[in-house]
């Protein structure tokens, strides 16, 4: 029997458009979008902008492969670097739940830097970013949740998944793409630790994965050597970064299974742990027409998870950071009714918002604990200020494949970051989004900002 690591490098390897169900085709149109918004809201980041000019110093002033910020164009490596640095600074990307894992924001840059490079047509552009989802995702599942504790998964199975796509493009056999995730495996990297001083390195931790995967395809191409069994070996990924990886979730039901369709979308502007309990505490808000001064104390119960990530962000001193604390979020929540980029500009630091926060607690529950990470359950209990107990539930938040976005609300959600970063006027977003959802008529994958093959 071949191992876990060989059997997925061959899915990777030879999945073609024809073998991928018209659904997951049509969910992939979607995420591509989807990602495409986060990708233009990094305009005027200043931490993508400064891993941009990094890019840009280190190689051609212009070339094959888009540069979506600043219209520049650069080498696939540089150009993928720089998009995934750019598409989850507005924490507004992707998330798959079983996997905690950030799929687009590794493989959709590095397939379309690639795509526009080799000038790939449309379909062989799904085809490359369905077999990075499908591997990403698995490796998040293998690593299992002691990985996440420490890990950012999203900078670990990131590299995978950015190879797995970018070694479909290229054409490797199953042999070649075995040796690109040896090589992308061993660079896998990305550390929680960041958070704690509000510090830059998530964009670090996409831009590296997207670039090192892609490197690692190349090298592959060319004849590079890389661990035969980087996931399961001894000294491989699972005995150095994780204490329960199952290697069976590498391979489960490839090809009858397509957890890209499992993937959510985001409808807040935050770390996905505080999408469940905004919803759920949205929920006692309005069917009990609650307004912010109403709230005395609101309790959210919490996976584990959630504590880990979100825990060790008590006082948010920038509106990165401030996304990843709960009270904030549900702060922005009580007051506006969602938490947008704008309200987190704008608002995540005044006396209001930091009233609401400083009365927001997080408290470990054993059933949302169990059913994570295959399902984020949102439970909430609310304390008001004239002694009523309110309970709320969601069992799929906004953006889950139960609650989805339409298309319409998908497009909607890029106009809006077109429109809040200024990297886009309202007219090139529209067309290049409308342009987008054709995006498997293409001959030939162009400019997503310019003009299109």
């Amino acid at each position: 029997m071949t191992s876990p690591t060989a059997q997925l490098a061959a899915f990777a390897a030879q999945l073609r458009f024809d073998a991928i169900p018209e659904s997951v085709v049509r969910k992939t149109e979607d995420l591509l979008v989807d990602w495409f918004g986060s990708a233009v809201a990094g305009h005027g980041s200043r931490p993508v902008e400064s891993i941009t000019r990094f890019a840009l110093s280190m190689g051609p002033q212009s070339g094959a492969s888009e540069v979506i910020i600043n219209r520049a164009s650069t080498s696939p490596y540089l150009a993928a670097m720089a998009n995934a640095a750019a598409s989850h600074v507005a924490e507004q990307d992707d998330v798959h739940n079983g996997s905690v894992f950030h799929p687009a924001t590794v493989v959709f840059p590095a397939a379309v830097a690639v795509a526009q490079a080799l000038g790939a047509s449309g379909q062989q552009l799904l085809t490359a970013s369905v077999a990075g989802y499908e591997v990403g995702i698995r490796v998040g599942e293998f690593l299992g949740r002691s990985h996440y504790k420490v890990f950012h998964t999203t900078g670990t199975a990131g590299t995978l998944a950015a190879a797995a796509a970018v070694g479909n493009l290229l054409g490797l056999d199953a042999a070649q793409m075995q040796h690109a995730f040896g090589s992308a495996g061993t660079q896998s990297a990305g550390l929680w630790e960041f958070l704690r001083t509000a510090a830059d390195s998530k964009q670090l931790h996409t831009a590296h994965a997207a670039a090192a995967g892609l490197m690692a395809a190349y090298l592959a191409k060319d004849g590079f050597t890389g661990a035969a069994q980087i996931f399961e070996g001894p000294q491989g990924m699972a005995a150095g970064m994780s204490s329960d990886a199952d290697p069976a979730k590498l391979v489960n039901g490839l090809g009858t299974r397509w957890a890209t369709a499992e993937t959510s979308f985001k409808y807040h502007a935050s770390c996905r742990h505080t999408h469940p309990a905004a919803d759920a505490l949205l929920q006692v808000m309005q069917v009990n027409k609650l307004q912010p001064e109403d709230l005395a104390r609101v309790v959210t119960h919490v996976h584990q998870g959630a504590i880990d990530v979100l825990g060790p962000v008590v006082n948010p001193t920038t509106v990165h950071q401030s996304k990843f604390s709960m009270g904030t979020v549900l702060a922005l929540v009580a007051r506006f009714g969602h938490a947008g980029l704008t309200e987190f500009d704008q608002h995540f630091q005044d006396e209001v918002t930091r009233g609401v926060r400083d009365r927001v607690e997080m408290a470990l529950d054993a059933e949302v604990d169990s059913a994570y990470p295959q399902r984020w359950i949102g439970k909430v209990t609310v304390t008001t200020t004239d002694g009523r107990v309110l309970k709320g539930r969601v069992d799929e938040p906004k953006g889950d494949p139960g609650n989805t976005l339409s298309r319409e609300e998908i497009t909607a959600k890029a106009l809006r970051l077109a429109a809040f970063s200024g990297g886009a006027t309202a007219g090139e977003m529209q067309a290049a989004v409308d342009a987008l959802w054709g995006v498997a008529a293409w001959p030939r994958v162009g400019g997503l900002l310019g003009a299109r093959g």
